[in-house]
């Protein structure tokens, strides 16, 4: 190892996708596509809902919320991995790591409590639709919305602050394609045990908490879906709540799988698929997820073009 090695680290080297150097430009071109259709179909979905005066329910407006957040995950990740496939020395400084990582852990931890808002508004709309109405008040739709951005705040700035007690010597290379938390752990010459003991427990708990609130919801809405007389009735509610579900099982599965499944913090890298999942695809899918299922958004985007 060289003395630059043994230096305490102000930047760190995204090496990403610098083994596939052959195939830089097809995936450049694929994830700037990405890029640009995650950000028109999200920013595009929060404009229509904000735009539209009926779609202001507590359901399109978590879909709003969850879609600027999905947003905030891409901006924080994509735009540098682009610049690193031409990049030179793909350096990245620590303040840029830092901020970097806050707004992902801002996107993760307040989409987890989003998902578990919208569960619960199904829940409402199915299992007592005749107090919807009192039970999802426009202040309380609000109160949990703030609360998500709230934690999501609360669990970042955590994070970031402990992150601060490490020092990185060990090497400047990050064998990623973003800052992760777990990656810069493994550089850390100061023992990262607290730091481990830290995202077991919050991100532990609050996906523990995500989890629950949707496991209760969704059981006590497929008792009542299947309680229903009409064939009807069963369809629409078994649609209405299909794409939500999908979604959760796409996001909480690839969280748990990068962060909390046994070995995860000590691990290596192997979970960079499973990173560009959850950072780059299900932004993308996320507009297709719920507009393309929804007649009601489908007709209000109609509407609009017809009109431009």
């Amino acid at each position: 190892m060289t003395e630059d090695n043994y230096s305490l680290a102000t930047e760190f080297i995204l090496i990403g996708f610098s083994d596939h150097p052959d195939l830089k430009t097809l995936l450049f071109l694929l994830f700037s596509a990405i890029y640009l259709v995650t950000m028109v179909g999200n920013l595009g979905l929060v404009a229509v809902i904000y735009m539209e005066p009926r779609l202001h329910t507590p359901m399109y407006i978590f879909l709003g919320n969850l879609a600027l957040m999905v947003s905030c995950c891409s901006c924080a990740i994509t735009p540098k991995m682009l610049e690193n496939f031409f990049s030179v020395d793909r350096r990245i400084s620590l303040c840029e790591c830092m901020v970097q990582f806050y707004f992902l852990c801002l996107a993760e931890t307040a989409d987890c409590f989003l998902l578990a808002a919208m569960a619960y508004d199904r829940y409402v709309a199915i299992c007592n639709p005749l107090q919807y109405h009192s039970m999802m008040s426009k202040k309380f739709c609000l109160q949990m919305t703030t609360g998500a951005y709230i934690a999501g705040n609360i669990h970042s700035m955590i994070q970031i602050g402990f992150l601060f007690r490490l020092t990185f010597c060990r090497s400047h290379i990050i064998k990623h394609f973003f800052c992760d938390v777990l990656p810069l752990y493994r550089l850390s010459c100061v023992d990262p045990y607290i730091n481990e003991l830290l995202i077991i427990i919050f991100a532990g708990s609050v996906q523990n908490f995500f989890i629950i609130i949707v496991l209760i919801s969704y059981f006590c809405i497929l008792f009542t879906i299947f309680t229903m007389k009409s064939r009807e009735g069963r369809n629409k509610a078994l649609s209405t709540c299909a794409s939500h579900f999908l979604s959760v099982s796409i996001f909480y599965g690839s969280l748990l799988y990068t962060y909390i499944r046994p070995g995860s913090i000590n691990g290596g890298d192997e979970a960079m698929p499973v990173a560009i999942f959850y950072t780059l695809v299900i932004p993308l899918l996320n507009p297709f997820i719920y507009s393309l299922r929804n007649k009601e958004v489908i007709n209000v985007i109609k509407r609009t073009i017809n009109k431009g």
